[in-house]
């Protein structure tokens, strides 16, 4: 089989930021109005009142201080708590496409490859803006890519997953190099009047070249040593939106609809599965965690990445072992462990090891062990 390695990774962050200050301040001001416009129906026991957030307790909860996103007015209008992003005509890239294209040709140019060296696109992400065409094969054209593209959902773990079907292309001879594109609009399912969650999600967008190793030229090499994937079901991370709703109208526009989960459960379950997926890999791989000096972890809260690292280490992480970004990004699906690769990985010395490990909805986790060249 051939051999494979990451070469270039990109990343397009939005240019509009939303501080913790100026989220609380939106939803704070919405729950005083809820509270106000039913105050009868709260006095007389029929509605429950909405309870006021703090900063303190959103960055207590999850470590996040900010997020970007690709319209901040419209989330923090407090008669909509929506990002508007206007339709486009189908002559036009899509919102995804155009996100897709940006980090696409970062991770190019960082390979140092063109469009004309790359025979696939996998789109990898936890929502599609469409359900066909597939959202890859707009992207693959948008590029110029003459080859084919396919979409893939496995929500926060689509990157990793993303990297194991460009892995297999390529060592199967399917392709020479393979683009795997993480365009996460998570504000879009995001239910900004939930208290408990309203905070969590920013978006951005990612993308990873995978290529034979004997045609990669790049200063930013890394092999891949070790792969797994795991899933399990659980519902205690779901989102019911999609083409079946219109068929019982009874449940549009229901919070279910939106992103949902049961936090405390996710955060039990969760860490000891990622924790035990990454210990896994690292030996299947022949490796000692000892000789990880760098683990690229989803993004999703601090507090569980500190776990994490907690059970495998035996030991609280360094910020130089796992490094955060979630603090100004907040949690971006697919794309907060790429992020993190993408953003800490030029300061390893040769023949460094680390991990890539995302986990999140599914229960999904996808750990990629890679050494770098």
């Amino acid at each position: 089989m051939n051999q494979v390695v990451i070469s270039g990774t990109g990343l397009y962050t939005p240019e509009q930021s939303i501080s913790n200050e100026e989220l609380i301040d939106s939803f704070n001001a919405y729950v005083e109005q809820f509270n106000t416009e039913h105050a009868d129906a709260i006095a007389n026991g029929s509605v429950t009142a909405l309870e006021a957030s703090s900063v303190a307790f959103v960055e207590k909860a999850s470590g996040i201080k900010s997020r970007y996103v690709m319209d901040k007015a419209g989330v923090l209008d407090i008669k909509r708590m929506v990002p508007r992003i206007p339709e486009r005509s189908d002559d036009e890239p899509s919102i995804m496409c155009q996100m897709a294209v940006a980090a696409a040709l970062q991770a190019l140019q960082r390979a140092g490859k063109t469009v004309t060296d790359v025979d696939a696109v996998i789109c990898a992400a936890s929502n599609m803006q469409r359900a066909y065409p597939a959202m890859a094969v707009e992207i693959q054209n948008a590029l110029g890519i003459d080859g084919y593209g396919y979409d893939i959902n496995v929500a926060c773990s689509s990157a990793t997953f993303g990297i194991q079907a460009a892995m297999s292309a390529i060592q199967s001879g399917q392709a020479r190099a393979v683009l795997v594109v993480n365009p996460e609009i998570t504000s879009g399912h995001l239910n900004w009047r939930d208290r408990d969650s309203h905070f969590i999600f920013g978006d951005a967008c990612t993308a990873i070249l995978l290529e034979r190793a004997d045609l990669a030229t790049s200063s930013h090499q890394f092999a891949i040593l070790g792969m797994k994937l795991k899933t399990q079901f659980s519902n205690n991370i779901r989102n019911n939106f999609g083409f079946l709703n219109r068929a019982d109208e009874t449940g549009i526009g229901k919070p279910d609809k939106l992103f949902r989960q049961q936090g405390r459960k996710v955060f039990k379950e969760v860490c000891p599965m990622a924790a035990e997926t990454i210990t896994t890999t690292v030996q299947n791989s022949g490796l000692e965690i000892s000789q990880i000096q760098r683990f690229w972890l989803h993004q999703a809260n601090l507090n569980m990445n500190l776990l994490i690292a907690r059970l495998i280490l035996g030991r609280d992480a360094t910020p130089e072992e796992s490094p955060t970004i979630l603090d100004t990004y907040a949690n971006t699906s697919s794309a907060g462990s790429i992020i993190a690769f993408h953003k800490y990985q030029d300061d390893l010395n040769k023949d460094a090891i680390g991990v890539i490990c995302s986990f999140g909805a599914g229960y999904s986790i996808g750990c990629v062990v890679v050494k770098k060249l």
